[in-house]
């Protein structure tokens, strides 16, 4: 999935699969094994585990967001903002943990008796915010809303191979599929596999996701919504799960880098995610708390939306490329925690493939170093010298705004004329919704974050109509790669297949890739036990939230 430029509890116990011989119990725990558990160094920064378990309960702690949702509806959570608050509240028949691995989440059991059938086993005595218990109904209602065509969901893609979804018993949900899909059983980890109450979401109409409750199953449920200001979580006592330690979570919106830093030094903030790059160093020195990194599945790009305009033609993306200075962004706009990358996906979203497949997927990619000379020439090649470029910038944070810049001095030396386009914080979420907010604009900062540990996350937006298409690529050859890497269920198959896509996605440039970035975390002496990956996104964080001491 996606992010914006700057996307418990209970001991979930074993995932049980019934398989065929296309897909045994051991391959999907490759497929979806996640990165090292044990630390690791990414430039001069020191990659934490998890932060240590807190030890006992507290009243409430408050939280930055560097951005209000525009809404709360999990079929349009497709951005930082909705899901760091979401996967508190609404849970997937999944469970993506903080390790990055899959595991039961609503259902306690997924099984997978024919490649194109995958049957749901849900648990029983799950309440609703709203109080009634959950059936296999408020499944079936809760994942056709994605597909609905009045909805619009940002996860539609996510059911392009599916057949149909019928209740086969109270407690059971059967998935059928076009074709068989090695994606959708992962994607039932993120929103895309959320369930709430069908009496719920059908009251609240076309208020639901802005208004009221949200009549979900999570740890929290949502409470006072002051527009412009804060959202309120409230501990839903009658959880399936583990109980949350805190009685409530306080997030508060606060689109400037500076004010949310200050929060955080302060105390008037407890924590947060998505910490300004500027701010690590206050961070770390002034004492208040710890900041600590994590694997973030996260890559910096340069998001080309659009294809029919300069850089239609893969000339002149190679040559903004080329003269891009990734190292200076690194120090600066990342504030050293990142790696210069030629990689569109990370080196963690491999993790379960063999060790000569992750050499075949990264050998000869996108090149890093500059290179002015030959990029001037690629321009006077295509003739594109003196045509205009439009780069978005944000005031989000150093990262989206020093690449940005970094874009337009790129584009100085080689003869390109780069145009800067400021989009206030709250509107920068509509860059992957509406597809007015992308208007008049070629390119845009994005760190795009992993959904689900598979490199095919990512390298499936290049698809034809694929949702982060934006730029319209088309390529009949590279269509076929994506069906093939869906199709086949054992992961070292799937991953040589990723690896061609890889290759194509470098050679064409259809982004330009910058950096890898970790997951940066902020928790004050106060509190403790938030996760550190990417996994906040879709598992409820803030319940493993508590006392520090």
């Amino acid at each position: 999935m996606t992010l914006t430029p700057a996307r418990r509890t209970p001991s979930p116990g074993r995932l049980v699969l019934a398989t065929t011989a296309l897909l045994s119990a051991a391959s999907l725990v490759a497929a979806c094994s996640g990165p090292p558990r044990n630390g690791s160094d990414q430039a001069d920064v020191q990659l934490s585990a998890t932060t240590p378990t807190a030890k006992g309960d507290i009243d409430s702690f408050t939280w930055a967001t560097y951005a209000e949702p525009p809404t709360l509806d999990y079929v349009q959570a497709f951005d930082y903002p909705q899901n760091t608050i979401l996967s508190n509240v609404c849970e997937s028949l999944m469970r993506w943990t903080p390790q990055l691995t899959l595991a039961p989440g609503l259902a306690e059991k997924a099984s997978n008796p024919d490649p194109a059938t995958w049957v749901y086993d849900l648990r029983s005595g799950v309440h609703f915010h709203d109080g009634s218990v959950m059936t296999a109904d408020d499944v079936v209602y809760s994942l056709g809303r994605q597909t609905a065509p009045d909805n619009a969901a940002a996860w539609a893609q996510t059911f392009q191979n599916v057949d149909s979804v019928t209740a086969t018993g109270p407690l059971q949900v059967t998935v059928k599929l076009k074709r068989p899909d090695s994606q959708f059983p992962q994607y039932m980890a993120t929103a895309a596999g959320v369930v709430a109450a069908k009496a719920g979401v059908e009251s609240a109409g076309k208020d639901y996701g802005t208004t009221g409750g949200l009549d979900c199953t999570g740890p929290y449920l949502l409470g006072a919504w002051a527009k412009g200001q804060s959202i309120e979580l409230e501990r839903f006592d009658d959880y399936w799960g583990t109980r949350a330690k805190a009685g409530k979570v306080v997030f508060r919106f606060l689109t400037d880098p500076s004010a949310r830093t200050n929060a955080m030094l302060s105390g008037e903030v407890d924590g947060g995610y998505l910490i300004p790059t500027e701010s690590y160093d206050r961070l770390k020195r002034t004492g208040p708390g710890t900041l600590y990194f994590g694997e973030g599945l996260s890559t910096v790009n340069l998001n080309v939306t659009n294809l029919r305009g300069v850089l239609g033609d893969v000339r002149v993306r190679r040559a903004l490329s080329l003269s891009l200075d990734r190292s200076g962004f690194v120090k600066t706009g990342l504030a050293g925690a990142g790696t210069v990358t030629g990689s569109l996906t990370t080196r963690a979203a491999w993790a379960g493939a063999p060790d000569e497949v992750r050499q075949a997927a990264f050998e000869n990619l996108t090149p890093t170093a500059q290179d002015v000379e030959q990029a001037k020439a690629l321009i006077k090649e295509a003739g594109a010298g003196g045509k205009t470029v439009t780069v978005a910038t944000s005031t989000i944070g150093q990262d989206v705004s020093l690449l940005a810049t970094a874009v337009q001095s790129a584009g100085a030396r080689i003869g390109l004329n780069v145009r800067l386009k400021t989009i206030a914080p709250n509107a920068f979420t509509a860059l992957f919704t509406d597809p007015e907010a992308r208007e008049g604009l070629d390119l845009f900062p994005e760190t795009y974050y992993d959904s689900v540990t598979d490199p095919l996350d990512l390298l499936a937006n290049f698809k034809t109509g694929a949702y982060q298409n934006f730029g319209g690529h088309t390529d009949p050859a590279y269509d076929d790669l994506v069906d093939r890497a869906t199709a086949e269920y054992d992961p070292a198959k799937r991953a040589a297949i990723e690896a061609e896509l890889q290759q194509t996605a470098s050679r064409q440039l259809l982004w330009i890739p910058v950096a890898e970035w970790p997951t940066a975390l902020f928790l004050n002496k106060r509190i403790t036990g938030a996760p550190t990956t990417i996994s906040y996104m879709y598992y409820p964080w803030a319940a493993d939230v508590g006392a520090a001491r």
